[in-house]
């Protein structure tokens, strides 16, 4: 085992400093400080709870090892015997535990995130799938207890939806849902199919980290060329004769949002002044991961709309992520918002390459089958 107590060490005195810090009024008067400080504490406190167990599970083995030398009643000789392996098993496993939660944060772990859905290819269906799959990540927030609001919606006649943006809030959002980005493919028979036929549809998913802070993204006024227009469309639920709508382009990048469910002009420029600074992090964020990608490239995958990452069969009740060869037979728990069971195996395979260690994450649970 390569030693890590010192770093561990280290980690113990910052939060033994913190601790001392946080207690102190010009900290606690300063929310914003406060709540930063308040997460990395929590953080630095889960390791440091850690390594404890880690020691004392070191200092139990160290104690049976000498009773086992000097210990002469052969009862006690079984059971030191006995115990041992397993305290030695839950010490290796400490110790991969303490690995993983030492492998630098993604600063943008602990953001709010910027969900959008749009139906891609099969029409009506993909359109039923995409307002599925909205559903599916409402009762997953829901599960975790994050708030999610509807920024814009846009239906299809036939129902559905055509796209929906949502801000979902709460603790470690983007870590939990960052990998959702990409092309979901659903495979069933539609309603509308009178012969039983199998239908594969598609929709995409992009996940943006928020911005939360001002100075995190930078936009000149002069680089926005705002237009007002009247809402209108399918879906819009305050369609008025006033130029409420709004759409903002930002000049340098072409990216383009459009808002048009609040009432207010001014509320929706505000949502789509949100969605469009989520939209710059992200574009900057994926510059510089193109810039690391020669040295260290993601297996789990980009996350980019353009990629399949997973599909869901309804005739086999299967989901498949193919980026991990992950296959549940789970699919009615998994779109009623059980999304654990996929996300974390991809969370604990990305932290094993980090690790530099070989994963086998294939799974075939055919338990529900």
């Amino acid at each position: 085992m390569l030693d890590i107590r010192e770093k561990l060490e280290e980690v113990k005195r910052s939060f033994q400093k913190m601790e001392t810090e946080m207690s102190q009024p010009e900290i606690v008067s300063d929310m914003k400080k406060y709540a930063r400080m308040m997460r990395e504490y929590k953080n630095l406190k889960n390791i440091v709870e850690k390594y404890d167990e880690w020691t004392e599970t070191e200092n139990e083995i160290s104690d049976q090892k000498e009773m086992l030398a000097v210990e002469k009643d052969p009862g006690l000789i079984d059971m030191i015997k006995e115990e041992l392996p397993v305290l030695e098993k839950n010490l290796e496993k400490l110790y991969e535990e303490l690995c993983i939660l030492l492998i630098p944060k993604d600063p943008m772990d602990e953001k709010n995130a910027i969900l959008e859905i749009r139906a891609g290819t099969g029409g009506d269906e993909a359109a039923l799938f995409a307002e599925e799959v909205f559903r599916m990540y409402s009762r997953y927030s829901e599960n975790k207890g994050w708030k999610t609001e509807v920024m814009s919606v846009s239906g299809m006649e036939g129902g559905g939806i055509k796209e929906i943006v949502v801000s979902v809030s709460g603790d470690d959002v983007y870590r939990n849902l960052k990998y959702e980005g990409g092309v979901h493919r659903v495979q069933r028979v539609p309603v509308t199919e009178s012969q039983g036929r199998i239908h594969t549809s598609a929709i995409s998913v992009v996940v943006l980290p928020e911005a939360e802070d001002i100075d995190e993204v930078t936009i000149d006024e002069k680089d926005l060329k705002i237009d007002v227009y009247k809402s209108s469309g399918a879906g819009g639920q305050h369609v008025n004769t006033t130029d409420s709508a709004v759409r903002i382009t930002h000049i340098p990048t072409g990216i383009v949002v459009s808002m048009q469910d609040e009432r207010s002009q001014i509320q929706n420029r505000i949502r789509a002044m949100k969605v469009l600074e989520s939209k710059i992090l992200q574009l900057e964020r994926e510059k510089q991961e193109k810039e690391l990608s020669s040295k260290r490239k993601s297996l789990v995958g980009s996350g980019d709309r353009s990629e399949k990452i997973r599909t869901y069969n309804f005739p086999q009740g299967r989901v498949t992520d193919h980026r991990i060869k992950l296959t549940l037979y789970r699919l009615s728990d998994i779109m009623e918002g059980s999304l654990d069971m996929v996300i974390e195996p991809l969370i604990n395979y990305q932290n094993a390459l980090i690790l530099g260690k070989s994963v086998d994450s294939s799974s075939n649970d055919s338990s529900n089958d």
